[in-house]
């Protein structure tokens, strides 16, 4: 029997050789990160190191990284009401893009009536004349924008927002759980105000991601407290075989960075081609900047959940690109919020690729979906 295919790393990606690695000798050591003895020592250099590496990354001061339980613990830690920027005053308010990870467009701890939706183009990108009517027309602002989409893998204007918010006396908050790993990000270079990032997304290990801070922010409220962990910022002792397994991945990513990027590319691009000459699949987002790995597509007829299941049939790991935690396939509100009507949400499939994703993979998925387009659209 060939051996299954995956193609689903914008869900998850497998733990890679380095952080196994790092994770397993961390896993022999005894102490607290918080002791001053020996053993809790040594736990505290390793937790510091990966900070180093993930800063480093990021373009921030370790002592800005901030380590959660997740992304979505980063995010939620960041949409904080009463945060302070440049000027000094606090945010009053909340400004979210419509195609949001569902923890951002939950709104943290502003209450409902305090938060906004930003409006997105037909092709899923932020209209940032929209954002700057929205910021003329109140209080200071915490905005949030993604800098690369998880369904469509469209990129994000987001230093081009910055621009605006910082203009309006607001803050930027970045998703950018999605982007590293898969291209260029600096904190600096963008102009974020904070920005979220996940383990598992880069080939470490699950439960465990950051929030990065830049220099100046204050009145950042803690969500958990107790102990003065992560400088008082988010209580509990740390994870610290996950936060070495974090640093260990962020080291191997950016190595193998940019032949990668090439690499998945041209691989996504051969893939899109192919899904719409077999079954005239039409793929989003494909006249706009987008990620070098991610490819959601449809076409007339299709049914997500019933291609999801197909493609697992065939030996393939694919997604909806709707799927909620419960695993029931709901249309996709990020086509929604570009325009698409429920049909055509419903029917959205993402395949996404990875550092070991190679052509005899394209060729699997395709020639599985030659089958399935021949079998679902059939009449």
């Amino acid at each position: 029997m060939p051996s299954r295919v995956y193609l689903d790393w914008n869900a998850t990606t497998p733990l890679r050789t380095e952080a196994r690695a790092a994770m397993l000798a961390a896993y022999e050591l005894i102490g607290n990160p918080s002791s001053v003895h020996a053993e809790g020592r040594e736990a505290r250099r390793l937790v510091e190191e990966a900070r180093a590496a993930l800063a480093t990354a990021v373009g921030a001061p370790p002592r800005n990284v901030i380590f959660t339980s997740a992304g979505t613990e980063a995010n939620a830690l960041a949409l904080s009401p009463g945060l302070r920027g440049r000027s000094g005053e606090p945010v009053r308010r909340l400004l979210v893009s419509a195609v949001e990870h569902a923890s951002v467009l939950a709104g943290g701890r502003f209450p409902a009536e305090s938060v906004g939706q930003i409006r997105v183009t037909r092709s899923g990108v932020v209209d940032l004349d929209h954002l700057r009517e929205l910021l003329n027309g109140g209080p200071p602002a915490l905005v949030s924008i993604m800098a690369a989409n998880n369904e469509t893998g469209a990129l994000q204007p987001v230093a081009e927002a910055a621009g605006l918010v910082h203009e309006a006396g607001g803050l930027l908050h970045v998703d950018a759980i999605q982007a590293l790993g898969k291209i260029a990000f600096n904190l600096n270079a963008v102009g974020a105000d904070l920005a979220s990032f996940s383990a598992h997304k880069i080939g470490g290990p699950k439960g465990v991601g950051a929030l990065v801070v830049a220099e100046g922010l204050s009145g950042l409220e803690p969500v958990l407290r107790g102990g003065g962990q992560e400088l008082g910022r988010r209580a509990g002792t740390e994870n610290v075989a996950g936060i070495v397994g974090f640093g260990a991945a962020v080291k191997a990513v950016l190595q193998a960075l940019p032949e990668d990027l090439e690499r998945m590319a041209s691989l996504r691009d051969r893939l899109g081609n192919g899904l719409r000459e077999i079954a005239g699949a039409t793929v989003f987002a494909e006249d706009v900047k987008r990620l070098p790995n991610t490819v959601l597509f449809t076409a007339p007829g299709l049914r997500a959940e019933t291609a999801v299941i197909g493609f697992d049939l065939e030996g393939i790991a694919v997604s909806s690109g709707s799927a909620c935690s419960s695993g029931k396939v709901q249309p996709s509100h990020v086509l929604s919020a570009m325009g698409y009507d429920a049909t055509v949400a419903q029917g959205a499939v993402r395949l996404s690729l990875g550092w070991s994703t190679g052509p005899e993979d394209i060729n699997r998925a395709l020639e599985a979906w030659r089958k399935l387009g021949n079998t679902l659209l059939r009449g």
